[in-house]
């Protein structure tokens, strides 16, 4: 942005309707969308208005009903009770309690931030002897509506889901918790793109000085555009150069309300349904909603196969390259015998299949996504087995590898966080090297690594692997399995002020002293 820009856009409003026409049309230069309206006040020239509005982002019903009529009509209605010539002065006035029947105005003092209000969706007001604009929320562009998320689904649970408008989104919330001291705080991000951002948190919950340094770090980003919250991820991330992710991104509403009660923070970014929580904890891109809403042995089962599927996931390409490279004699002989059996024609090392086999799989995942979706899932499938059995037929990968692999890609999809998972890929391949490479040596080496590095993390001032290391005895009821509710009647301690979240004795029982009472009563 050219000096010469700015010095445009931080133009003070004049009371010279003329000047403030001139400003307006000499910013936006012939952009078709942008509309004008010029119109009179209480009796033909008597008092000149004009308003501004985008084509395409506003509720043209709405300026006509809220804008147009009441002003025109409303004004020659009180002519009578006004002298001829108006008092300067008075005129603001009168514009906003008697004229405007808009339920939201604002005002503004510069021409830049007029325009910024226009390109948002509302309606740009001027009068003529009145130093300043006003602003009428006329937003009404057309969006999609709630529906399920499609990368967090659930069995039971809520099916609505964020969408890319912002007010959607904050009302989605509001829904959840009537909390007065819910607080969403709006900030504008990008030069250009000027998109708006709410930071979500719930007052005397949050922990102290966390808000503080979200925000901090929030407008320490200077760019031209910020057009999805990946963008705001990757730039108040604590880790950049990580390959885990410290900052947690959903489209569940009840994903965050949960995460605000629970004393952390939301920031929620125009344009996207993806929604950024902070901090973040390594054990929560394992929970699912479903945990919460199920009976607690249904959602610790499932959890505890969440683990199992990461661990899976991660390591089991680099043990099997790694027993059948190094150290054959730690496999039980008849299996010792089907493998070799197996790999009798095979013309390449084992570390080679297996990277074969990992590339074509991610590859054929990756062609699945990007194709279109009524046979993008098809054709993934299909393609899979087709070049599967035919690489097994010609003898260029063994039956096992596929079993390895196609076992790999399928607990990489039961973790419910797909950003989540898509971390766990990238990991599995320098593990996979140096297994193959170096044996039990490598893995060793690279697995204390990679354990060093998450130990080393931390999310906006919080432990990466808390509560477990370092262990908090008495958050323990929700990580590696999910205690049932009445046993979880604290907040965690890391993340919040005010640690009661439910009352005490609330485990049912039929038979208490307690339920008779309620009875005889």
């Amino acid at each position: 942005m050219g000096l010469e820009e700015k010095n445009e856009l931080n133009q003070k409003i004049s009371s010279n309707l003329r000047l403030n026409i001139n400003e307006i049309d000499g910013t936006i230069r012939q952009s078709s969308d942008l509309k004008k309206r010029t119109f009179h006040l209480f009796k033909p020239n008597h008092l000149n208005a004009v308003i501004y509005f985008m084509d395409g982002l506003v509720n043209e019903d709405k300026i006509e009903n809220s804008i147009l009529s009441p002003m025109v009509y409303r004004s020659r209605e009180l002519l009578n009770d006004l002298d001829s010539h108006i008092d300067p002065a008075l005129l603001e006035s009168v514009i906003t309690e008697d004229l405007l029947a808009n339920a939201s105005v604002s005002q503004v003092e510069t021409i830049g931030d007029g325009i910024t209000e226009v390109l948002s969706g509302d309606t740009l007001l001027f009068v003529d002897k009145c130093d300043k604009g006003f602003v009428l929320s006329s937003k009404g562009w057309e969006g999609r509506g709630v529906d399920e998320p499609n990368t967090e689904p659930t069995v039971r649970g809520p099916r609505d889901g964020f969408v890319e408008t912002l007010r959607t989104n904050t009302a989605l919330i509001r829904r959840r918790i009537r909390d007065p001291k819910l607080q969403m705080e709006a900030v504008k991000l990008g030069k250009r793109s000027k998109t708006d951002v709410a930071i979500a948190y719930i007052d005397g919950l949050v922990r102290e000085g966390l808000v503080d340094e979200v925000k901090e770090r929030v407008n320490r980003i200077d760019m031209d555009a910020i057009l999805e919250s990946g963008y705001i991820e990757e730039l108040i991330s604590d880790a950049p150069m990580s390959p885990f992710m410290t900052v947690q991104g959903t489209e569940r509403p009840d994903k965050v309300a949960a995460a605000l009660y629970e004393g952390r923070v939301a920031i929620i970014v125009d344009n996207t349904p993806y929604v950024l929580v902070v901090p973040t904890h390594f054990w929560q891109f394992l929970q699912a909603s479903d945990d919460y809403y199920n009976n607690f042995y249904m959602g610790s089962f499932f959890r505890f196969l969440r683990y199992c599927a990461l661990f899976i996931s991660l390591t089991l390409p680099s043990i099997f390259v790694m027993l059948v490279s190094f150290h054959q004699e730690m496999i039980p002989t008849p299996m010792a015998l089907a493998i070799a059996a197996g790999r009798e024609a095979i013309p390449f090392p084992v570390l080679l299949e297996a990277l074969m086999m990992e590339f074509a799989f991610e590859l054929m995942r990756e062609a699945g996504l990007r194709m279109p979706k009524p046979i993008g899932a098809a054709v993934s499938i299909v393609g899979s087995l087709i070049i599967g059995q035919a690489a097994v037929d010609a003898g260029i990968v063994s039956p096992i590898m596929v079993i390895i692999v196609a076992t790999t890609g399928i607990a990489a999809f039961a973790i419910p966080n797909y950003d989540a998972s898509y971390s766990i890929r990238l990991i599995r391949f320098p593990l996979l090297l140096a297994s193959g490479t170096m044996g039990l040596l490598g893995f060793a080496g690279v697995f204390s690594i990679i354990a060093l590095h998450a130990l080393s993390l931390r999310s906006f001032g919080e432990p990466y692997l808390s509560p477990i290391i370092p262990m908090k005895g008495s958050e323990q009821k929700d990580t590696l399995l999910r205690g049932p509710w009445w046993s979880n009647s604290k907040r965690p301690e890391s993340d919040q002020r005010d640690i009661k979240r439910m009352g005490d004795n609330q485990k049912p029982s039929p038979g208490s002293e307690n339920n008779s009472k309620g009875e005889d009563k």
